[in-house]
């Protein structure tokens, strides 16, 4: 062979070699794009059996439904014995939004669906009860969480399942 000959061949490896890294960069590419939506996709539903897991024992529980009902709004009808449940609840519950809140800064939230968990917390987060431990307790937060909290808007009008039905104080 001669030398023009092994030049085109060599050409033409070099182009064959660097089609090959195009469609390997685009694969990869593929790839992480797939993993980052499943991170989200698991992040959503983490984030979502958090909340779960402190809202049941209140579907499962009527007396720690009818603390929690009453916490939120009038928390001072309660027992000392029953504020410190509501406050264990509470504590909990805020946590899970916490969590919630570190999935959203770090992009594993689809937008749509954090600005239902945000009009969810508005709610309760401004309830009495909630207002209260949130002013007693809000060092148990991380910095970037309690920011959140104080600048998250208040409704007009407050829907939570203390006030929910109409039945209770407002």
């Amino acid at each position: 062979m001669s030398q023009t000959n092994w030049e085109a061949v060599s050409a033409i490896s070099q182009m064959i070699g660097s089609i090959a890294v195009v469609f390997s960069v685009l694969y990869l590419a593929l790839q992480v794009h797939r993993s980052t939506r499943i991170a989200k996709l698991a992040a959503q539903d983490a984030a979502a059996t958090s909340l779960r897991e402190v809202t049941r024992p209140f579907a499962e529980n009527a007396d720690l439904a009818r603390l929690w009902r009453i916490g939120l709004e009038d928390l001072q009808s309660l027992s000392a014995e029953e504020q410190a449940r509501f406050f264990h609840s509470t504590y909990q519950f805020l946590k899970a939004f916490e969590t919630i809140h570190f999935h959203h800064i770090y992009g594993l939230m689809d937008e749509q669906i954090w600005q239902g968990w945000c009009g969810l917390l508005q709610h309760y987060i401004a309830s009495p009860g909630m207002e209260h431990y949130w002013k007693r307790r809000h060092d148990l937060f991380s910095a970037r969480f309690q920011q959140f909290i104080h600048e998250l808007d208040r409704p007009a009008e407050r829907r939570t399942v203390g006030n929910l039905l109409g039945e209770e104080n407002r």
